[in-house]
């Protein structure tokens, strides 16, 4: 590994220069190993730059502690990609906000055609569980090729990695600390499972300690990775949506899994969906209409053999739309003796599982 690297992880690890200012530096002295040669009169020139900054950018223990780390990413197998590498994700690399280096462990690649992340609360209901295997479920029956990426937090984020190893998915894991510890410890044997089909990626160093501060900081590069971000299961407040408003900040789409407006955990993405800042995400195939992802040949959702745990109002309801080419929500509701408000939701669970689509003006039909 070149000199580039060394400069590159000591001016990362140096506290007070974030990622814009880190490029500035850059800029203006002409290269990475020109910062730390840089005089400091010409250093606090530059925008952003108190002496207190420049003052640790020229002291001798900045490097000394950059060859400790790089010494340890040898060590361990870890790769370091600096943002001027053409190996370092495209995707990413046009977010102003990039970190000038990352560190990854694994083999997939960052450059892939489709590449979606998945975030949401982490207090996962099962709702959310069952909208992440899904998904998962259709993105494999449509034979999509996706890298799904997320935090490996409890709740969302793991459900929605389970998941895409389940269905055979390379999955990128952003991590909230260095590469020395997993967090939370009770996902270690996930991350580890991770690295042999996917990666495990972070902008921290290795003795850097989870902290909420950086978990809410490394959302920008879940959502910078990606072509879109899709939120399922989100409280008012939360880092999901952090993630969303950081996606749409980059231009990158958003989806939202609608909910009922009495869960609190479905607030947040009905709220996306009604301030016009996410799709709606009903199936994998708006996936496709928003991203213009080529649609297969194959008949949609065929394997409905997966679904066959539908509760007794489903296969009641199911069997009404069925018997007609397009019905009403109030028919169904009026022949099938069922509420409303709980034909609404068996209704969504149906279309999830791609035995019915939704048509405008409250109307449905039978897929298949």
């Amino acid at each position: 590994m070149t000199n580039k690297y060394l400069y590159a992880i000591a001016l990362s690890m140096i506290e007070g220069i974030g990622s814009i200012n880190a490029k500035k530096l850059i800029a203006y002295t002409g290269g990475i190993e020109e910062v730390f040669r840089e005089k400091k009169k010409n250093l606090v020139k530059i925008p952003g730059i108190s002496e207190n900054i420049a003052d640790k950018i020229l002291r001798v223990e900045t490097l000394s502690n950059a060859e400790k780390e790089l010494l340890y990413i040898e060590k361990h197998g870890i790769r370091a990609l600096l943002y001027l590498d053409d190996e370092y994700p495209l995707r990413l690399k046009q977010c102003a906000d990039s970190p000038i280096i990352i560190y990854i462990k694994g083999n997939a690649s960052l450059h892939q055609e489709k590449i979606i992340s998945i975030v949401g609360t982490r207090s996962a209901t099962d709702y959310g569980k069952t909208c992440c295997e899904l998904i998962m479920q259709q993105l494999k029956d449509r034979e999509h090729k996706v890298l799904i990426v997320s935090g490996l937090a409890y709740g969302i984020d793991i459900a929605a990695h389970k998941t895409a190893l389940k269905h055979g998915f390379e999955t990128a894991a952003v991590l909230g600390h260095g590469l020395n510890t997993i967090y939370p410890a009770l996902h270690a044997q996930y991350a580890r499972e991770i690295a042999h089909n996917g990666l495990l990626i972070t902008e921290y160093h290795s003795q850097t300690k989870p902290d909420r501060a950086l978990f809410i900081r490394r959302n920008r590069i879940i959502a910078g990775l990606s072509d879109a971000t899709l939120v399922i299961e989100s409280a008012e407040k939360g880092g999901a949506l952090i993630t969303a408003e950081l996606a749409n900040s980059y231009n990158r789409e958003v989806f939202a899994i609608p909910g009922r407006i009495t869960d609190n955990f479905s607030n947040g993405c009905n709220r996306l969906i009604a301030e016009n800042k996410a799709h709606i995400l009903n199936s994998v195939e708006d996936l496709e209409n928003v991203l213009g992802w080529k649609k297969t040949d194959q008949p949609k959702y065929i394997q409905t053999q997966l679904f066959t745990d539908l509760s007794e109002e489903e296969n009641v309801i199911l069997s009404i739309i069925r018997n007609n080419e397009e019905v009403l929500i109030d028919v169904i509701s009026l022949e099938s003796g069922i509420p409303i408000h709980k034909v609404s939701a068996a209704l969504l669970n149906l279309e999830f599982a791609g035995l019915v689509k939704s048509l405008p003006g409250k109307r449905y039909k039978a897929i298949g």
